[in-house]
């Protein structure tokens, strides 16, 4: 595709790099007006997206570098070439998560309620961040014969050329666009607060876990287990069933306070 957006002198924009920044900004709009419809304070909720970015940034390239270890110990500054792409959805989830929890409860925030806030406007973050792993050309697709399969032919992409292949990025792109306008209609409709972040953490599993079947086996996504089944496929579906399981426990205890 296009990993470069455009060259001004001696300065270039990836494409990668402005489509992440579009989607944090994104994110951040959207949750910031969730934010205000449920009476939470801009300023404290505005810093708290910022330490969330930093802590998304850091726990997902980590969790990459960790699963591609043997490639950065032989080139280790490439660690922080993020224009190339190279980020895990799970470690960025997990270390934002722990974040934005420990900067709730020592401010003072209605923790369940800021959490929904964040998950209305995390996937439309995470759509942007798709389309940019499909320009630069990483998480792609395995093998295709079908009518929408896509070859890469610029030399600066991260995928195999001339190749024509599932656009993974695409799906994932697609369906967390989904989640997105289902939770934004949803956020008024839910029963409990917590229950829209709860619902997005296992939509977002999902939607991972489904997608990784498309993902082509050549770029290394951890060890696998079962024969089949990477390292990145089993974090989804543990994100899944966990996030699954606290939202039907969540419902259930909330049911009765909506029929009284």
């Amino acid at each position: 595709m296009h990993p470069i957006l455009f060259k001004i002198g001696p300065i270039t924009i990836f494409t990668y790099g402005f489509l992440l920044a579009l989607g944090f900004l994104s994110a951040i709009f959207v949750a910031g007006r969730e934010a205000k419809r449920l009476g939470i304070p801009p300023g404290k909720f505005f810093d708290l997206c910022f330490y969330i970015i930093l802590a998304a940034l850091v726990g997902s390239r980590l969790l990459y570098v960790l699963l591609e270890l043997r490639t950065f110990m032989a080139h280790p500054l490439k660690i922080f070439a993020l224009w190339e792409g190279g980020l895990v959805f799970q470690g960025g989830a997990i270390l934002a998560f722990l974040v934005a929890f420990y900067y709730i409860r020592a401010h003072g925030l209605p923790w369940r309620a800021t959490l929904d806030a964040l998950g209305v406007g995390t996937p439309l973050g995470q759509f942007f961040g798709r389309l940019g792993c499909f320009m630069a050309g990483c998480c792609w697709g395995s093998p295709a014969d079908l009518p929408w399969s896509v070859v890469f032919s610029n030399p600066d992409t991260l995928c195999p050329l001339r190749v024509p292949l599932h656009p993974a990025q695409l799906y994932e792109a697609l369906l967390a666009l989904g989640v997105f306008g289902f939770l934004y209609w949803f956020r008024t409709r839910k029963r409990f607060d917590g229950q829209v972040m709860l619902m997005y953490l296992c939509l977002a599993g999902l939607v991972r876990f489904t997608v990784e079947f498309f993902r082509s086996p050549l770029d290394y996504r951890g060890p696998v287990f079962f024969g089949w089944m990477p390292m990145t496929q089993i974090l989804a579906l543990g994100l899944f069933l966990v996030c699954g399981g606290l939202l039907l426990f969540w419902s259930f205890r909330a049911r009765p306070q909506a029929q009284n």
